[in-house]
């Protein structure tokens, strides 16, 4: 493994994805949720993902958290003249990318916007 700056730099990897992860499970806590970090993320097969949220005490939905220097540019540049992007590969589920601060506006509506 290459060093960088005496550190390994999977030891650094591993950090920085500990620390998103750890950013992930306190802003989904913040908006109410009852989010907890899996720990050894990523090194146990034991259970799926990086944060579980939890409804009524039981698993409800599994949470990958992904942080990149610069890998997400072209959904951040989409991003900037769009409020919610909608992406899909051919035989894909959609999925379905926006900033925190418009989820939060979504949350706090408790409710989509409704047709016509």
């Amino acid at each position: 493994m290459a060093e960088k700056g005496g550190l390994f730099v999977g030891k650094l990897s591993r950090r920085k994805g500990y620390r998103g992860e750890k950013e992930a499970e306190e802003i989904l806590r913040e908006l109410g949720f009852d989010a907890k970090r899996v720990p050894l993320s990523g090194a146990s097969e034991f259970q799926k993902g990086d944060v579980v949220v939890f409804e009524k005490g039981h698993p409800q939905w599994v949470v990958e958290v992904k942080r990149r220097a610069r890998g997400f540019e072209t959904l951040y540049r989409f991003l900037e003249r769009a409020d919610l992007l909608f992406v899909r590969a051919d035989r894909k589920d959609w999925i379905v990318c926006m900033e925190l601060e418009t989820l939060k506006k979504l949350l706090k509506r408790n409710t989509l916007p409704k047709e016509g």
